[in-house]
């Protein structure tokens, strides 16, 4: 019996899903009757080493449910409230400058984690029209771009 692949969210890398409760419960049950865990395995086609590690969670807490996947979350979740007054009062701040006010206050924290804790909120540090007032100009337009075919202008 073969795991079959989920895409990992975050990289796009292949993850395995986890094994059935099902084919968990009849492998451990079988343990249970007296097989051996090798001859289990082999018998559910699957790694010895995974049946290892599932009856030995069994032996802990009496369950073969797959532990939790995903989930976690940031230590900037504490300071959820401040980091979003910041950007209320202030919304041009970039992250260099949040990342700052943090350490201010001795929340650590580095730009991609400031980053990817707005980017959960659907907020981003996108520049605006208000921004572009010191843009280079040129003296002249730009000439006429050339036809790839013809090679005239």
């Amino acid at each position: 019996m073969k795991e079959s692949l989920v895409l990992d969210s975050m990289s796009g890398d292949p993850m395995p899903k986890p094994y059935s409760g099902d084919l968990r419960a009849r492998v451990i049950g079988d343990i249970v009757s007296g097989a051996s865990r090798r001859a289990a395995a082999e018998y559910y086609g699957i790694s010895p080493s995974v049946v290892v590690i599932w009856a030995q969670r069994f032996e802990t807490t009496g369950s073969v449910a797959a532990k939790p996947s995903g989930g976690s979350t940031s230590p900037l979740e504490k300071h959820a409230e401040f980091l979003l007054a910041l950007i209320a009062k202030q919304p041009d701040l970039t992250l260099d400058e949040i990342v700052a006010a943090m350490n201010k206050r001795g929340i650590p924290g580095s730009r991609s984690a400031v980053w990817r804790f707005y980017d959960r909120r659907n907020i981003s540090f996108k520049k605006n029209s208000v921004r572009f007032g010191a843009k280079a100009r040129g003296r002249c337009p730009r000439p006429p771009a050339l036809d790839a075919r013809s090679r005239h202008v």
